[in-house]
């Protein structure tokens, strides 16, 4: 009998490792533990330094440049995993931005220009990804983004990333309803707090850190490898029949007032 969560042969695209603290990378490594072959991308030419040994360290069959805002960047690297694969089994998103004097600011103050660019890499390049990823799915597969609390609760300092994350995980809702009938499943996963290099950004960041782990039931937070295994599981035919959900991996901490 294979291994419970065995992703020997999968195909599974990687999007949004900057470094070996990205929460991307804990997917990446689990994805690979398991068995699967990894497609992996990087935001630019000064980011690949950073990005492409990793990607080596794991057998990448496929590393290509992807900022999500130019279309033919997004559409080569589609054409590539067909072309290469023949089709597609997992697509992993992981990435966030919203411009520094928004995210800041108060969210009644945010630009439309910040909102607009903040919802444009935050959630629509996740539909964007899945609508490519899609003709690739033909039995199926699984599509993942990254969210967090702070789109339910208001957590001081996340700002205008909450009604982001908000919009990120109704839309993992609607495109779940709308691909299940084809066996694609959609799922937001939503660790707690964690040191990357994206969450650095956010305002007094160290005592965010420091009150989530006193204020989490297991008193202490979540790893990268917790949320790679999860995706791991996700990822597999053990899941199959999961799709829509908000999985907090956060040792409990968005259960407690």
């Amino acid at each position: 009998m294979p291994h419970l969560f065995d992703l020997t042969g999968q195909r599974a695209l990687v999007v949004g490792i900057a470094n070996d603290q990205s929460i991307a990378w804990g997917c990446a490594r689990a994805l690979h533990a398991q068995g699967a072959r990894l497609a992996v991308t990087y935001l630019n030419a000064r980011a690949e330094p950073h990005v492409r040994p990793l990607a080596e360290q794991l057998g990448a069959e496929i590393i290509l440049p992807l900022d999500v805002g130019d279309p033919g960047q997004m559409d080569a690297l589609f054409a590539t995993i067909e072309e290469s694969w023949g089709g597609l089994d997992t697509l992993l998103h992981s990435i966030a931005f919203c411009p520094r004097d928004d995210l800041h600011g108060r969210v009644v103050d945010c630009s439309a220009e910040g909102f607009g660019l903040a919802m444009d890499v935050s959630v629509h390049s996740f539909l964007r990804m899945i609508r490519r990823a899609e003709p690739l799915m033909a039995d199926g597969g699984t599509a993942m983004s990254v969210s967090f609390f702070g789109s339910q609760r208001v957590v001081e300092h996340y700002n205008i990333m909450g009604p982001v994350k908000a919009a990120l995980e109704s839309a993992v809702r609607y495109a779940a309803a709308e691909l299940g009938p084809k066996g694609i499943s959609v799922h937001a996963l939503s660790p707690g707090p964690l040191q990357t290099r994206a969450a650095s950004g956010i305002g007094h960041f160290d005592e965010l850190l420091n009150a989530a782990a006193a204020k989490a039931p297991m008193h202490h937070l979540a790893t990268i490898e917790d949320v790679g295994a999860y995706a791991a599981f996700l990822a597999s035919r053990a899941a199959a029949n999961v799709t829509g959900g908000v999985h907090a991996i956060d040792g409990g901490y968005s259960i407690t007032a």
